[in-house]
C-alpha cells in the first residue's frame, strides 16, 4: 500500500476520534497554498484551523493583501482562521548575513524556523496537539528543510509536527486548480524582498 492511500485510509480511523485529536494548526503562507492541503486534510478526516504568521513577506501591501486573500477563502469555505504578525525586523534580524543566498538556500531555512517555531508556540496556546505547514506544496522549496524546521519546533515545544508532502500526488497543479476556480489572487514571487523577480504590483 503507497503512502498516499495509507494517508487515505486514515480518515476512516480518525471519525472515532475525539474533536480535539482531528484538530490540527496549519501554517499558511498565502491562501493559493492552502487550497489543496485545506481539502487533503478534510479529506484525511482532519479540522484544519490556518495561521497566518509571515513576517517575511514584503512590501507590507503584499502582506496584508495575501492575508485577506487567504481569509476570503477560509470564510467561503468555512475553516477558521487566525492571524498573527510581527515586525518585519524579525525577520530581517532572523536571515542576517544571508542576504546573498540563493532560493532553496539557506536564507530560506532560517525563515521556515522562523515561522514553523511561531506556528508550533501559538498551536501550543491553543491547545493544538499538532501543527503541519503548506510551504510543502511549492516545487521551489525544499521539503526535507521545511520538514526539518518543523520537527525541531516540535522539540521546542512539544507540539506534533505532521510532515505532509503536499507537492506529492499532483498537489501543487491541484491547488493551481482551485486557486482559479476560486479566483485568487496569485502572488509571482515566494514573499521576502530577496525572492522578487520582478516588483510586485501595488494594491
Amino acid at each position: 500500500m503507497t503512502e498516499f492511500y495509507k494517508k487515505i485510509k486514515t480518515l476512516y480511523d480518525k471519525e472515532d476520534l475525539k474533536e480535539e485529536d482531528r484538530k490540527i494548526f496549519v501554517h499558511c503562507c498565502c491562501a493559493v497554498c492552502f487550497g489543496y492541503p485545506s481539502q487533503y486534510l478534510k479529506m484525511l478526516g482532519y479540522i484544519p484551523t490556518a495561521y497566518f504568521f509571515n513576517p517575511n513577506i514584503y512590501p507590507e501591501n503584499e502582506q496584508i493583501r495575501r492575508y485577506e486573500e487567504l481569509k476570503k477563502y477560509c470564510e467561503k469555505y468555512n475553516f477558521e482562521l487566525i492571524y498573527e504578525t510581527a515586525e518585519a525586523s524579525v525577520f530581517y534580524e532572523t536571515v542576517k548575513g544571508l542576504e546573498n543566498e540563493p532560493e532553496k538556500g539557506l536564507r530560506c531555512n532560517k525563515c521556515f524556523e522562523l515561522r514553523l517555531n511561531q506556528a508550533a508556540k501559538k498551536a501550543k496556546e491553543l491547545g493544538f496537539k499538532q501543527f503541519t505547514t503548506t510551504l510543502s506544496v511549492s516545487p521551489h522549496k525544499v521539503s526535507k528543510n521545511i520538514f526539518e524546521a518543523g520537527r525541531k519546533a516540535e522539540k521546542i515545544y512539544g507540539v506534533k509536527f505532521i510532515d505532509f508532502d503536499f507537492k506529492k500526488n499532483n498537489g501543487f497543479n491541484v491547488t493551481q486548480k482551485i486557486a482559479a476556480y476560486n479566483n485568487m489572487y496569485k502572488q509571482n514571487y515566494c514573499g521576502c524582498e530577496f525572492s522578487i523577480r520582478k516588483p510586485p504590483q501595488e494594491v
